[in-house]
């Protein structure tokens, strides 16, 4: 294998950190690196599977463990025999922390970190007990954004672009802000000049992520907003066809930001809300800042501006006190909303916030309501993707050449091979297995 080995869970955010440090661990073929997700104990779970199973398939590599979970859990996971090093989302865009030490078992030498300031492996001659091994700082104190940004990605035709992270909100529900820390933006110089560099290295998409992305520019000089953001990018990166934007809280979207959603060809119509639930007593319960009302008006506003945008949220399923009436509630919020690209999530209490300590509901009603709600989305997705039949629709093609996704992020296969990255004008012929079958239009 050339170079490191990443495994990446959770968010987009994610993602564009991986690209990150495989080009900062590039040429460590011995290591693997495990970047991980918390919003939910499902994937803390998937994180310690895919920890298990590396070590399975790979028994003399080195395997560090990152992202939110190493963060919020960092003694559970050094606990772990598998586990050589575990560093924190501060740490894990420092390249010390890539430093090459071989990983042998039990006389032999084994990666480690021994406190602040040294890289997580430098090699030593005996078997590490916990506390050696995680190098995990206090991410409440990190005050602004890494500099160090992707420049290519390797199992996407889109990029993603660090915008902002971390956040100054506290839902109930929550933990992801303990493993990310208060919220901190980029300045748009460094945006758009990383935004450059991508369009000159033949990227056609790129995707504004973060944590919090609308509560993009508070901390920054003149506090600009995300729509002021963006339209620097639009401006600075005239090369650029297509952005689009990772979740959004719907509560932030200004007028502003509005606008060149509705308006803006080269703002992609497909938006992600973070809506979470559809009952304004959980809403509440939730600490959220908008209502059900506030979800609904905010979708009307932008279909009727603009028809072809599709809508995508997070939900859950299951708060602690949801009753009947208040699922119903949430189930109708996916035709009232009109959501075909569904994140949907049985609740599952994280320690330590204030969620886990309210009255619970059954495990297998969580689960029960979770299926409904997902079915619910599926026949929202299906009927949406019927209605795009014969119509012809701008695709990026993917690095395999067969598969891709249309501006508002139908999923799309070609009939037959196209070229990788390239973004083609193609006409929908049919509906098979959840993707829509596609021909390269006539021109």
């Amino acid at each position: 294998m050339s170079g490191p080995q990443i495994i990446t869970l959770g968010c987009r955010l994610n993602i564009a950190e991986s690209e990150a440090i495989r080009e900062m661990a590039d040429g460590q073929d011995d290591l693997i690196v495990i970047n991980s997700c918390a919003v939910t104990a499902e994937a803390v779970r998937q994180t310690r599977q895919a920890i298990r199973r590396a070590r399975r398939d790979r028994p003399d590599a080195r395997i560090m463990l990152t992202g939110c979970a190493a963060q919020t859990e960092p003694e559970t996971f050094a606990a772990m025999a598998e586990v050589d090093a575990v560093i924190g989302n501060r740490e894990k865009m420092d390249p010390a922390h890539y430093t090459s030490s071989r990983r042998r078992r039990g006389s032999q030498a084994i990666g480690h970190s021994v406190g602040s300031g040294t890289p997580a492996f430098a090699g030593v001659t005996s078997v590490l007990d916990v506390a050696e091994k995680v190098q995990v700082s206090d991410i409440m104190a990190v005050r602004e954004t890494a500099p160090h940004m992707a420049s290519a990605f390797a199992e996407h035709a889109r990029a993603f672009l660090e915008v902002q992270n971390g956040c100054d909100h506290r839902c109930t529900f929550c933990i992801i802000p303990y493993g990310r820390g208060n919220s901190r933006s980029v300045p748009a110089g460094a945006v758009i000049e990383k935004a450059r560099e991508l369009v000159d290295a033949g990227y056609r998409e790129i995707v504004l992520t973060g944590v919090d992305v609308t509560s993009y520019g508070p901390d920054l000089p003149g506090a600009p907003s995300l729509g002021l953001l963006i339209e620097r990018i639009l401006k600075g990166v005239p090369d650029l066809p297509r952005l689009r934007l990772s979740s959004l809280d719907s509560v932030e979207i200004d007028e502003r930001l509005f606008d060149l959603l509705a308006h803006e060809p080269r703002m992609m119509p497909h938006l992600h809300l973070s809506l979470q639930a559809g009952d304004d007593m959980i809403l509440k319960r939730m600490k959220r800042r908008h209502g059900r009302a506030d979800a609904i008006r905010i979708v009307e506003r932008l279909k009727a501006a603009r028809p072809d945008i599709s809508i995508g949220a997070d939900i859950i399923a299951g708060f602690p006190t949801e009753d009947e009436a208040m699922f119903e509630n949430s189930l109708k919020l996916v035709e009232e909303c009109a959501i075909v690209h569904g994140h949907i999530f049985p609740y599952s209490p994280r320690a330590g916030t204030p969620a886990a300590r309210m009255p619970q509901v059954d495990r297998l009603r969580v689960k029960a309501r979770a299926a409904r709600l997902r079915s619910a989305c599926e026949a929202q997705r299906t009927s949406w993707l019927q209605s795009l039949i014969g119509t012809t629709q701008s695709v990026l093609v993917e690095r395999n050449g067969i598969s891709g996704h249309a501006e508002n992020f139908a999923p799309v296969r070609f009939a037959s091979p196209q070229s990788p990255s390239s973004i083609v004008r193609a006409t929908i012929t049919g509906l098979e297995n959840g993707a829509l079958i596609a021909q390269e239009a006539r021109q």
